[in-house]
């Protein structure tokens, strides 16, 4: 008999039986965090009339707060009602804690709240990973901002306009006395997996110095909510005309050659020092997309 193994089986369930456990009773706590919610909306005349009903809240928090603890208090209750006329719009609480929803929910703009929700639920980041997103105001940094929606089954699927940033924060622990195409390639590769986070949802990469045909592209992607290529140029100057050509190129051989029947087409990103609106103004294929970098030194 083997007990040593015997032992590590015992453990390991354990781990999973206590994670499943937390599991449950996180997605029980939102439950009974948004039925709090609706019942306090509903206690003070309906959607229309909540907010201006904190003297009620305010009055069941000390009650609540004496029997349960500060879980109950005015903030928390006020969050609860934001949280049931939020998620009642046909949200989901996949992938969602609490904690994520306290950083979260004080956000008053909609758009810009449900488009952490929808990061929290499509990219299943940590509490400190969304902390770090807000502080480097990834909202702000979408190049389109059209009215976002929460994430659903019944919801359109995600563009490339719903991810792509301006600028992308690089981050990196090095300094260079001059800053060249290939360091800034290193930079990226050093810390992949923060620039794919960076760049949006569904990112895997493929490879750098990617060959297509007689040239090499310097970023290689396929993003899985798009079901498409991504291919990425770097530029350490200003954006010019024959970079659109290039790019082009690239994407035109990926769809001739390497995407499957049932991919959509490649899509393009320049990511250039400086953008140049004469040049922007003039880029006829949608799927070319334009945005600039910033390098964060650690």
């Amino acid at each position: 008999m083997d007990y040593l193994n015997n032992i590590k089986e015992l453990i390991e369930s354990d781990i999973v039986l206590r994670k499943k456990h937390r599991l449950q009773e996180e997605n029980n706590k939102l439950k009974i965090y948004y039925e709090i919610g609706k019942l306090i909306v509903e206690a003070q005349g309906g959607e229309t009339r909540a907010k201006y009903g904190n003297g009620l809240i305010r009055e069941w928090s000390i009650e609540l707060t004496r029997l349960y603890g500060k879980g109950y208090d005015m903030s928390n209750l006020k969050r609860m009602r934001q949280f049931y006329s939020t998620l009642k719009k046909g949200g989901t609480m996949c992938h969602l804690s609490w904690s994520h929803l306290r950083y979260i929910l004080p956000i008053k703009n909609e758009s810009k709240r449900n488009y952490y929700i929808n990061l929290c639920i499509k990219q299943t980041i940590s509490v400190r990973q969304l902390i770090e997103k807000i502080k480097s105001n990834e909202y702000e940094r979408l190049e389109y901002k059209d009215k976002i929606e929460i994430i659903n089954d019944n919801n359109k699927s995600l563009t490339i306009k719903d991810m792509i940033k301006n600028p992308i924060i690089i981050n990196t622990k090095r300094n260079v006395d001059k800053l060249s195409e290939k360091a800034l390639k290193e930079f990226i590769l050093e810390s992949i997996e923060n620039f794919l986070l960076e760049l949006g949802v569904g990112f895997a990469f493929i490879g750098s110095e990617y060959k297509l045909g007689r040239y090499r592209c310097d970023l290689l992607f396929f993003n899985t909510e798009l079901l498409s290529y991504v291919v990425i140029e770097l530029k350490i100057r200003e954006l010019r005309p024959t970079d659109i050509g290039q790019i082009n190129h690239y994407m035109k051989y990926i769809d001739n050659n390497i995407k499957k029947e049932y991919m959509n087409d490649t899509i393009g990103i320049i990511m250039s020092k400086e953008d140049n609106e004469i040049v922007i103004k003039y880029i006829t294929d949608e799927r070319i997309l334009f945005t600039t970098y910033e390098i964060n030194y650690n």
